[in-house]
Protein backbone atom coordinates (compact mmCIF):
# COMPACT_ATOMS: atom_id res chain seq x y z
CA UNK A 1 0.00 0.00 0.00
CA UNK A 2 1.75 3.25 -1.25
CA UNK A 3 0.18 6.42 -0.98
CA UNK A 4 1.15 9.53 -3.43
CA UNK A 5 1.50 13.05 -1.81
CA UNK A 6 0.27 15.50 -4.46
CA UNK A 7 -2.23 18.19 -5.38
CA UNK A 8 -5.51 16.90 -6.28
CA UNK A 9 -6.50 17.83 -9.99
CA UNK A 10 -2.44 18.70 -10.94
CA UNK A 11 -1.74 16.45 -13.56
CA UNK A 12 1.24 15.14 -12.70
CA UNK A 13 -0.01 13.81 -9.16
CA UNK A 14 -3.50 12.44 -10.47
CA UNK A 15 -1.22 10.67 -13.71
CA UNK A 16 1.34 8.98 -10.70
CA UNK A 17 -1.89 7.85 -8.77
CA UNK A 18 -3.49 6.55 -11.72
CA UNK A 19 -0.48 4.75 -12.47
CA UNK A 20 0.01 3.19 -8.59
CA UNK A 21 -3.56 2.56 -9.12
CA UNK A 22 -3.09 0.47 -11.99
CA UNK A 23 0.12 -1.89 -10.69
CA UNK A 24 -1.09 -2.12 -7.28
CA UNK A 25 -4.67 -1.88 -6.81
CA UNK A 26 -4.36 0.76 -4.24
CA UNK A 27 -5.20 4.12 -4.76
CA UNK A 28 -4.48 6.93 -2.00
CA UNK A 29 -4.02 10.90 -3.21
CA UNK A 30 -2.18 12.53 -0.02
CA UNK A 31 -2.76 16.22 0.38
CA UNK A 32 -0.57 17.47 3.30
CA UNK A 33 -2.51 20.60 4.55
CA UNK A 34 -5.40 18.31 4.99
CA UNK A 35 -2.77 15.83 7.59
CA UNK A 36 -3.12 15.75 10.87
CA UNK A 37 -0.03 13.99 13.12
CA UNK A 38 -0.95 12.70 16.47
CA UNK A 39 1.68 12.17 18.99
CA UNK A 40 2.94 10.47 20.73
CA UNK A 41 0.83 7.68 19.64
CA UNK A 42 2.11 8.45 15.97
CA UNK A 43 -1.14 8.16 13.63
CA UNK A 44 -0.84 10.28 11.01
CA UNK A 45 -4.71 10.78 9.63
CA UNK A 46 -5.37 11.71 5.95
CA UNK A 47 -9.65 11.13 5.97
CA UNK A 48 -9.78 8.06 7.24
CA UNK A 49 -6.40 6.52 6.50
CA UNK A 50 -3.60 6.41 8.46
CA UNK A 51 -0.79 6.75 7.21
CA UNK A 52 1.50 5.57 9.71
CA UNK A 53 0.08 2.02 8.11
CA UNK A 54 1.31 2.02 4.94
CA UNK A 55 4.27 0.71 3.19
CA UNK A 56 5.19 4.10 2.27
CA UNK A 57 4.42 7.45 0.67
CA UNK A 58 5.69 8.83 -2.85
CA UNK A 59 5.79 12.94 -2.30
CA UNK A 60 5.03 14.18 -5.92
CA UNK A 61 3.88 17.75 -4.86
CA UNK A 62 4.34 18.89 -0.87
CA UNK A 63 2.32 21.55 -1.96
CA UNK A 64 0.28 24.12 -4.68
CA UNK A 65 3.38 26.66 -4.07
CA UNK A 66 6.41 26.44 -2.18
CA UNK A 67 7.05 28.33 1.37
CA UNK A 68 9.04 27.80 4.30
CA UNK A 69 5.43 26.08 5.94
CA UNK A 70 6.07 23.27 2.93
CA UNK A 71 9.59 22.19 5.59
CA UNK A 72 7.01 21.80 8.34
CA UNK A 73 4.89 18.99 6.41
CA UNK A 74 7.99 17.48 5.19
CA UNK A 75 8.92 17.23 9.18
CA UNK A 76 5.74 15.19 9.79
CA UNK A 77 7.33 12.90 6.83
CA UNK A 78 10.44 12.20 8.43
CA UNK A 79 8.51 11.39 11.57
CA UNK A 80 6.53 8.81 9.72
CA UNK A 81 9.74 8.19 7.62
CA UNK A 82 11.83 7.54 11.19
CA UNK A 83 8.30 5.27 12.16
CA UNK A 84 9.35 2.94 9.63
CA UNK A 85 6.90 4.20 6.35
CA UNK A 86 9.27 4.03 3.45
CA UNK A 87 9.39 7.67 1.86
CA UNK A 88 10.54 8.59 -1.76
CA UNK A 89 12.58 11.00 -1.89
CA UNK A 90 13.79 11.04 1.64
CA UNK A 91 12.42 13.83 3.77
CA UNK A 92 16.18 15.56 4.48
CA UNK A 93 16.72 14.98 0.87
CA UNK A 94 13.26 16.92 -0.45
CA UNK A 95 14.28 19.75 2.76
CA UNK A 96 17.65 20.85 0.83
CA UNK A 97 15.85 21.48 -2.66
CA UNK A 98 12.68 23.71 -0.78
CA UNK A 99 14.81 26.44 -0.41
CA UNK A 100 16.99 27.78 -2.84
CA UNK A 101 19.85 29.15 -0.83
CA UNK A 102 20.27 25.57 0.29
CA UNK A 103 20.37 24.36 -2.86
CA UNK A 104 22.60 27.08 -4.51
CA UNK A 105 24.93 26.30 -1.60
CA UNK A 106 25.31 22.65 -1.86
CA UNK A 107 25.73 22.88 -5.81
CA UNK A 108 28.20 25.47 -5.64
CA UNK A 109 30.21 23.23 -2.69
CA UNK A 110 30.99 21.26 -4.96
CA UNK A 111 31.86 23.19 -7.89
CA UNK A 112 28.54 22.88 -9.84
CA UNK A 113 28.97 25.49 -12.27
CA UNK A 114 26.15 28.52 -11.46
CA UNK A 115 25.51 31.80 -12.81
CA UNK A 116 27.04 34.17 -10.85
CA UNK A 117 25.64 34.60 -7.58
CA UNK A 118 24.99 37.57 -4.66
CA UNK A 119 23.01 36.21 -1.15
CA UNK A 120 22.45 39.32 0.79
CA UNK A 121 20.01 40.67 3.40
CA UNK A 122 21.06 44.19 2.70
CA UNK A 123 19.69 46.96 -0.35
CA UNK A 124 23.31 48.44 0.02
CA UNK A 125 24.41 45.21 -0.68
CA UNK A 126 22.74 43.99 -3.48
CA UNK A 127 22.51 47.30 -5.30
CA UNK A 128 26.66 47.05 -5.29
CA UNK A 129 26.10 43.37 -6.96
CA UNK A 130 23.54 44.63 -9.34
CA UNK A 131 26.29 47.20 -10.15
CA UNK A 132 28.69 44.72 -10.89
CA UNK A 133 26.41 42.47 -12.92
CA UNK A 134 24.95 45.17 -14.95
CA UNK A 135 21.64 43.08 -14.98
CA UNK A 136 20.00 40.47 -12.64
CA UNK A 137 17.26 37.99 -12.02
CA UNK A 138 16.15 38.84 -8.37
CA UNK A 139 14.59 35.31 -6.97
CA UNK A 140 13.13 34.46 -4.31
CA UNK A 141 14.12 31.58 -2.14
CA UNK A 142 10.77 29.82 -2.49
CA UNK A 143 9.42 30.29 -5.91
CA UNK A 144 9.09 27.57 -8.76
CA UNK A 145 8.22 28.26 -12.86
CA UNK A 146 9.88 31.37 -12.27
CA UNK A 147 7.29 33.16 -10.04
CA UNK A 148 8.00 36.22 -7.76
CA UNK A 149 11.37 36.59 -10.20
CA UNK A 150 11.97 39.48 -12.02
CA UNK A 151 14.92 41.04 -13.85
CA UNK A 152 16.68 44.26 -13.49
CA UNK A 153 19.06 46.42 -14.72
CA UNK A 154 21.31 48.75 -12.85
CA UNK A 155 19.79 52.41 -13.15
CA UNK A 156 18.28 55.31 -11.29
CA UNK A 157 15.30 53.23 -10.71
CA UNK A 158 17.35 49.75 -9.02
CA UNK A 159 17.59 51.35 -5.68
CA UNK A 160 13.46 51.59 -5.20
CA UNK A 161 12.51 48.24 -6.95
CA UNK A 162 15.10 46.47 -4.86
CA UNK A 163 13.76 47.93 -1.54
CA UNK A 164 9.56 47.02 -2.83
CA UNK A 165 11.49 43.05 -3.28
CA UNK A 166 13.32 43.38 0.09
CA UNK A 167 10.03 44.33 2.08
CA UNK A 168 9.07 40.88 1.02
CA UNK A 169 11.74 38.92 0.99
CA UNK A 170 14.22 39.55 3.57
CA UNK A 171 16.49 37.72 2.02
CA UNK A 172 18.08 38.97 -1.91
CA UNK A 173 19.34 36.88 -4.14
CA UNK A 174 19.84 38.09 -7.06
CA UNK A 175 21.98 35.87 -10.40
CA UNK A 176 23.23 37.80 -13.17
CA UNK A 177 21.40 37.33 -16.44
CA UNK A 178 23.05 34.81 -18.66
CA UNK A 179 23.04 34.25 -22.21
CA UNK A 180 21.33 31.13 -22.76
CA UNK A 181 20.20 31.40 -26.39
CA UNK A 182 16.17 30.58 -26.85
CA UNK A 183 16.06 27.41 -24.47
CA UNK A 184 17.19 25.60 -21.16
CA UNK A 185 17.20 22.11 -20.54
CA UNK A 186 15.44 19.97 -18.03
CA UNK A 187 18.00 16.95 -17.83
CA UNK A 188 15.96 13.99 -15.95
CA UNK A 189 17.23 11.31 -13.58
CA UNK A 190 15.44 8.58 -12.23
CA UNK A 191 17.41 6.38 -9.16
CA UNK A 192 20.44 8.39 -9.64
CA UNK A 193 20.39 7.11 -13.83
CA UNK A 194 19.96 9.09 -16.64
CA UNK A 195 16.66 9.11 -18.08
CA UNK A 196 15.87 11.90 -21.07
CA UNK A 197 16.33 15.59 -21.73
CA UNK A 198 13.94 17.95 -23.19
CA UNK A 199 14.49 21.50 -23.71
CA UNK A 200 11.96 24.30 -22.78
CA UNK A 201 12.19 26.80 -25.87
CA UNK A 202 10.97 30.44 -25.73
CA UNK A 203 8.01 31.66 -28.33
CA UNK A 204 7.94 34.92 -27.16
CA UNK A 205 11.62 36.48 -27.74
CA UNK A 206 10.84 39.51 -25.72
CA UNK A 207 10.52 37.05 -22.40
CA UNK A 208 13.36 36.94 -20.14
CA UNK A 209 12.47 33.19 -19.29
CA UNK A 210 11.64 29.93 -20.58
CA UNK A 211 8.74 28.78 -18.58
CA UNK A 212 5.39 27.58 -19.87
CA UNK A 213 3.56 29.95 -18.25
CA UNK A 214 5.11 32.50 -20.31
CA UNK A 215 4.76 31.19 -23.10
CA UNK A 216 7.72 28.09 -23.48
CA UNK A 217 7.21 25.06 -25.55
CA UNK A 218 8.70 21.78 -24.58
CA UNK A 219 10.73 20.42 -27.17
CA UNK A 220 13.16 17.15 -27.59
CA UNK A 221 16.84 17.51 -27.09
CA UNK A 222 19.97 15.45 -26.78
CA UNK A 223 22.99 16.86 -25.04
CA UNK A 224 26.60 15.99 -25.53
CA UNK A 225 27.51 13.47 -22.71
CA UNK A 226 29.64 15.70 -21.33
CA UNK A 227 26.47 17.77 -20.24
CA UNK A 228 24.87 14.65 -18.81
CA UNK A 229 27.50 13.95 -16.57
CA UNK A 230 27.79 17.42 -14.61
CA UNK A 231 24.25 17.13 -14.40
CA UNK A 232 24.15 13.74 -12.78
CA UNK A 233 26.84 14.97 -10.26
CA UNK A 234 24.74 17.77 -9.23
CA UNK A 235 21.71 15.52 -8.87
CA UNK A 236 23.63 13.29 -7.01
CA UNK A 237 24.77 15.60 -4.28
CA UNK A 238 20.64 15.38 -3.39
CA UNK A 239 20.32 11.20 -2.95
CA UNK A 240 16.56 11.59 -5.12
CA UNK A 241 14.65 8.76 -6.51
CA UNK A 242 13.63 10.95 -9.21
CA UNK A 243 15.20 14.84 -10.13
CA UNK A 244 15.83 17.27 -13.37
CA UNK A 245 18.59 19.58 -13.51
CA UNK A 246 18.04 22.48 -14.93
CA UNK A 247 20.67 23.86 -17.01
CA UNK A 248 21.31 26.65 -19.62
CA UNK A 249 23.94 26.21 -21.97
CA UNK A 250 26.42 29.23 -22.86
CA UNK A 251 28.99 30.27 -25.15
CA UNK A 252 31.01 29.76 -21.46
CA UNK A 253 30.70 26.97 -21.08
CA UNK A 254 27.38 24.76 -19.33
CA UNK A 255 25.13 26.60 -16.02
CA UNK A 256 23.47 24.74 -13.55
CA UNK A 257 20.51 26.78 -12.49
CA UNK A 258 19.03 24.28 -9.84
CA UNK A 259 18.19 20.72 -9.13
CA UNK A 260 14.55 20.00 -8.80
CA UNK A 261 12.47 17.02 -7.74
CA UNK A 262 8.55 18.58 -8.12
CA UNK A 263 8.36 18.71 -11.71
CA UNK A 264 9.11 17.13 -14.94
CA UNK A 265 6.68 14.55 -15.86
CA UNK A 266 4.90 16.46 -18.03
CA UNK A 267 7.71 17.68 -20.16
CA UNK A 268 9.08 14.40 -20.94
CA UNK A 269 5.53 12.67 -21.76
CA UNK A 270 5.18 15.95 -24.27
CA UNK A 271 8.91 16.43 -25.54
CA UNK A 272 9.84 12.79 -25.57
CA UNK A 273 6.40 10.26 -25.16
CA UNK A 274 7.59 8.84 -22.01
CA UNK A 275 5.26 7.61 -19.58
CA UNK A 276 7.82 8.97 -16.71
CA UNK A 277 4.78 7.89 -13.61
CA UNK A 278 4.84 4.14 -14.82
CA UNK A 279 8.63 4.27 -15.09
CA UNK A 280 8.34 5.75 -11.82
CA UNK A 281 5.99 3.36 -10.13
CA UNK A 282 8.05 0.57 -11.37
CA UNK A 283 11.15 1.85 -10.22
CA UNK A 284 9.50 2.48 -6.21
CA UNK A 285 8.03 -0.97 -6.21
CA UNK A 286 12.02 -1.96 -7.06
CA UNK A 287 13.05 0.11 -4.37
CA UNK A 288 10.26 -1.03 -1.91
CA UNK A 289 11.46 -4.58 -1.79
CA UNK A 290 15.33 -3.55 -1.59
Amino acid sequence: RIGVIGTKGVWSTEKLVDAFAEKTGHRLLVEMDKVRLELPSGACWFGDANLAELDGLVVKKIGSSYSPDLLDRLEILRFLNHQGVKCFSKPESLMRLLDRMSCTITLQAHDIPMPPTTVTASVDEAMIALEAYGEAVFKPLYSTKARGMFVQQFGPDAREHIEDYHSEHRTIYLQKTIDMGDMDLAIAFMGGDYLTTYARAKQDKNQWNTTTAAGGKYVSFDPPQEIIDLAQKAQSLFDLEFAVVDTALTEDGPRIFEVSTFGGFKGIQEARGIDASKLYVDHIIKRMKQ
